[in-house]
């Protein structure tokens, strides 16, 4: 018994000396990295996940290739996010504009370990009816078509991050980071293609509850500050699962803070998870994919049960 115990001890001593030296090995690789080498490296990584990191703001955004472009997005993205550790309020706008109907939707909250925000652009064909709104999946605009973006976040007040970009899907990410949706405001502008859009657009947000003097026009730009959500949240109907959600979602953020303590900026952060622990860098990026893929399955299994 006492021999078992030794060799177990011995294994214990040799496995905490291994992993001791090749921590030591990640972060002297890190260090010795030039900060170009770093952003090469790290969007080279992020691009398979459609996300890019920027390093005016040292935050991770969406690429204008990403991948998730061909889904679209739908209503039910949304009620299925808690299940995807993504704790968030969202904002969808609908309007009808030259034969189509329009939803620019604005998300502000957790995403597994990241404080983020996001602003998306899509479209139907047609004009549809309200009642149509959570079962239609919209398609995402064209190149030619999107429009130009600027998103400032705050959390109580603090600015966390501020930035703008020609885009179809903006998101920023601050990883690290957590918070309740409730204490995020985010101010968004988007310059439409003429004015005919831009009344459109602003026609809806009066509909949903805003008032005139909450959103502030120059030209073609619409400026509103996402606060307090106007549009129904389809949570999650059990709000101890979001509850539960979000007490992972802090457990999570303090062992990536724990695990990445030797550095300070995300750059560093991410890439030592990426070097020393694989599998939970790419939890970090997969919560968006899994979630319009496995819902898309979900619709998938469905619709053969009904056959």
């Amino acid at each position: 018994m006492y021999f078992l115990f030794g060799i177990f001890l011995i294994i214990c001593i040799i496995f905490l000396c291994l992993n001791f030296y090749r921590k030591k090995c990640i972060i002297r690789k890190i260090c010795q990295m030039s900060f170009c080498q770093k952003v090469c490296l790290l969007n080279d990584i992020l691009d398979p996940f459609g996300f890019c990191y920027q390093e005016r703001e040292d935050i991770v955004i969406t690429a204008t290739d990403a991948w998730q472009r061909k889904f679209g997005y739908q209503t039910l993205y949304d009620r299925t996010a808690h299940s995807f550790q993504m704790v968030f309020d969202c904002e969808p706008v609908y309007f009808y504009y030259e034969g189509r109907t329009y939803r620019i939707e604005l998300w502000k909250g957790q995403y597994g370990i990241n404080i983020g925000g996001e602003v998306g652009i899509y479209y139907a064909e047609g004009i549809l009816a309200p009642e149509q709104f959570d079962k239609v999946r919209f398609q995402s605009v064209s190149d030619e078509e999107m429009l130009m973006i600027d998103m400032t976040l705050c959390h109580k007040g603090q600015e966390l991050f501020a930035f703008s970009q020609k885009h179809w899907w903006l998101a920023g990410f601050c990883t690290g980071k957590y918070c309740e949706p409730g204490d995020l405001a985010m101010k968004v502008s988007i310059t439409f293609q003429d004015y005919e859009m831009l009344r459109c657009f602003v026609d809806s947000l009066v509909n949903m509850g805003y008032q005139k003097c909450d959103i502030a026009v120059c030209n073609l730009t619409v400026t509103v500050i996402f606060c307090c959500p106007h549009a129904h949240q389809p949570k999650c109907s059990c709000s101890w699962i979001t509850r539960f959600s979000q007490w992972k979602n802090r457990i999570f953020c303090r062992i990536y803070l724990f695990f990445t303590r030797r550095f300070a900026c995300t750059l560093d952060r991410i890439l030592y998870l990426y070097f020393f622990l694989p599998s939970f860098f790419r939890k970090m990026f997969l919560g968006k994919r899994n979630r319009r893929q496995k819902c898309r399955k979900k619709r998938k299994a469905v619709r053969l049960r009904e056959l």
